[in-house]
């Protein structure tokens, strides 16, 4: 399979990819801890069906030291004992910011004020942009087409 599109050898896909990629970071360089951090990006990957972000996602958190028993149960987080009431949170939140279209008034206010419960202002900003990058890659993914099952920890440093 091969991507519809080259979005790293394509020099307007290439400028593009630099800004997302400065957004990430500042949400990757947060307080908002990093298992937090790719909980929510393996789940928006895992909603949105983007198999090359879900790859690279699962295989980072392996390689940080992720168990495969949290990673194997993040789709059925709410029935899993194995997450926080952080994490939840977090998760809850990640699921409705991804599934706007689906929701009729958006991020509930209940969903909100649980993690703001467990994270500071800073932390719940990260986490804003956080579901909103990888949303955005997870987009660009699907709509090119981006093959998965490749990827290799630290790839793209």
């Amino acid at each position: 399979m091969e991507a519809r599109l080259n979005l790293f050898g394509n020099a307007v896909a290439g400028k593009a990819l630099r800004h997302i990629n400065s957004a990430g970071k500042v949400a990757s360089d947060s307080t908002l801890p990093a298992e937090t951090q790719e909980l929510v990006k393996i789940r928006a990957s895992q909603i949105n069906g983007c198999g090359f972000c879900t790859d690279m996602h699962t295989k980072d958190a392996m390689h940080a030291g992720e168990t495969s028993s949290r990673l194997n149960l993040i789709a059925a987080w709410r029935e899993a004992k194995v997450f926080t009431d952080a994490e939840r949170a977090a998760l809850e939140l990640t699921e409705q910011g991804t599934r706007i279209a689906d929701a009729a008034g958006g991020v509930t206010d209940a969903a909100w004020a649980d993690a703001a419960k467990h994270y500071d202002e800073d932390q719940l900003a990260a986490l804003v942009f956080l579901i909103a990058v990888i949303n955005t890659y997870n987009r660009v993914n699907v709509i090119v087409q981006q093959p998965a099952g490749d990827y290799q920890p630290g790839q793209f440093g």
